[in-house]
């Protein structure tokens, strides 16, 4: 039986590692950069700008993460301005209205490995009793 479950642990692992070296460099890159940004490791720059007018309508710089569970046409902009302090902005797009986001410096990130990120306290929550 244990030899049964080895075999099959190896079969996954295998499988994984055959299936992740499949993507190109740039998946890779890009995926790190994405949750280095969502650790708010990245210094972005988001403009909201207006397609009609030409008008930026809204700047938001610093270390920011970009939409968490958006509805439709919207997005949240989450940053970190502290060691524990934390602003997050929403904003409605609209047909005239969209937005980019620009990395304002180079970061390091693997090429070869991906990201995976443990924090033991997003799995056991802090809970408030009022």
């Amino acid at each position: 039986m244990n030899i049964k479950r080895a075999l099959i642990a190896s079969a996954l692992i295998g499988s994984a590692t055959v299936i992740a070296a499949c993507t190109n460099e740039a998946n890779v890159a890009s995926k790190n950069l994405s949750t280095a940004a969502d650790m708010f490791e990245i210094n972005r720059r988001i403009v909201f700008y207006n397609g009609i007018t030409g008008d930026y309508i809204l700047t938001v710089e610093g270390l920011c993460s970009l939409g968490n569970f958006d509805g439709l046409r919207q997005l949240s902009v989450t940053c970190k301005t502290g060691p524990n302090a934390y602003k997050k902005h929403f904003l409605g797009l609209s047909d005239n209205v969209t937005y980019f986001a620009e990395q304002i410096e180079a970061a390091g990130v693997s090429t070869y490995h991906y990201r995976v990120v443990f924090k033991p306290s997003t799995i056991i929550p802090d809970i408030d009793v009022r």
